[in-house]
């Protein structure tokens, strides 16, 4: 299956390298070998997916909603609260971050911001600062299937803060806030969410998997956004502070 998958991309890019380019393949050898890694490679990863990451966010989902655990009662009580659920906010917010913190796609694009800014940007920084911002919104995002109300109403109240920090944060810092937010929803942190989501509203009563089990992503995808402008924003009003008092001295 990952080779059907992969072959119309190696025939596309195949074709334009002789075709369009009308040059011959450089290093084949090597090319053939790193495909053959990478077949195995997304071959392994899928396996590991349905075999482990699905599974084990989908069970700690159903326990921390099992009413023996939220109530120590056989059912949920009819005037259960949202905050009865406070343990599923704490993992929610602790899933986020770490696994964005291991985020090899985030890794990547804050050792290239670094080297780029020469310095200026932060990796440890900048990876906090997406890590918090995922935690903030995979947490409220829990709420959100807890409680049943709109997806929408959340996004559109966020995007509308995000466009709002705009025209406050450092220019410097606004394209890679805006790419913080695509390379957090990546292949550690998906699955881990997904599965989350779908076992909130699997576990829930009143919750419909297909209608509350989604939109956890498009909140992990949001919230580092505002982080790291907010990030940027306090790392430019100290400098300024510092540059203030250095002047007065």
């Amino acid at each position: 299956m990952t080779a059907r998958d992969v072959f119309p991309v190696v025939v596309l890019l195949v074709i334009f390298q002789l075709f369009v380019l009308r040059r011959p393949i450089p290093h084949w050898r090597r090319l053939l070998v790193g495909s053959v890694f990478a077949l195995s490679g997304l071959a392994l990863f899928l396996m590991g997916l349905e075999s482990a990451l699905f599974p084990l966010g989908h069970s700690m989902a159903r326990q921390l909603t099992a009413p023996q655990f939220v109530f120590g009662a056989a059912s949920t009580p009819l005037n259960a609260a949202w905050w009865d659920y406070w343990w599923v906010y704490v993992f929610a917010a602790l899933v986020g971050f770490s696994t964005t913190v291991a985020e090899p796609a985030l890794i990547a694009v804050a050792y290239k911001a670094h080297e780029v800014s020469r310095g200026s940007i932060s990796k440890r920084g900048l990876r906090i600062a997406v890590a918090i911002g995922v935690a903030m919104g995979i947490a409220l995002g829990t709420f959100r299937i807890v409680t049943g109300t709109p997806l929408y109403i959340y996004i559109l109240v966020a995007y509308a803060f995000v466009v709002l920090q705009t025209f406050f944060a450092p220019k410097l810092i606004i394209p890679l806030a805006y790419d913080s937010g695509g390379v957090t929803t990546s292949t550690v942190t998906v699955p881990l969410v997904a599965a989350l989501g779908l076992g909130l509203s699997t576990g829930i009563p009143g919750r419909n998997p297909a209608l509350d089990g989604f939109g956890l992503i498009a909140f992990a995808s949001v919230f580092p956004m505002m982080t790291v402008m907010g990030y940027a924003q306090i790392v430019q009003w100290k400098t300024t502070r510092r540059r203030d008092v250095v002047e007065e001295d």
